[in-house]
């Protein structure tokens, strides 16, 4: 059967690229090989229990990713939320406004080097269904 399996990846131009992984890198700790890339292995994610990928349009007016001008935003998985957002305040980035705290997990919002928002997400095991 042919179909989708996942997404293989995110990509997006910036004005910089080493400045925006020197970023990633120091804000948020995202280790960058010497090719310009990051891989998050699916085993990592496994090991959360209500971590997955999520596939969702938006409308094109929603004002979920300002502040950002983007017409996109990255959500990232985090094992730890609380220890990431402190990182995150030692290079002086702090949230966008209130941690939110739902049925599917705790995110909080910052803004990255070049503008984009980027959602921190730290997943909440599922219940049994």
């Amino acid at each position: 059967m042919a179909g989708i399996i996942g997404i293989g990846g995110v990509f997006f131009k910036a004005p910089d690229p080493a400045a925006t992984c020197d970023w990633y890198g120091r804000v948020l700790g995202i280790e960058f090989g010497e090719w310009g890339g990051a891989v998050f292995l699916p085993a990592t994610a496994a090991a959360h229990p209500g971590a997955a990928t999520v596939f969702a349009p938006f409308a094109a007016d929603t004002e979920y990713f300002a502040p950002s001008a983007e017409p996109f935003m990255i959500n990232l998985m985090v094992d730890d939320l609380d220890a990431v957002l402190v990182r995150c305040g030692e290079h002086g980035v702090g949230p966008l406004g209130a941690i939110l705290d739902e049925a599917n997990g705790r995110f909080a919002h910052v803004l990255d080097c070049d503008g984009r928002k980027v959602e921190l997400w730290e997943p909440r095991p599922m219940a049994p269904a």
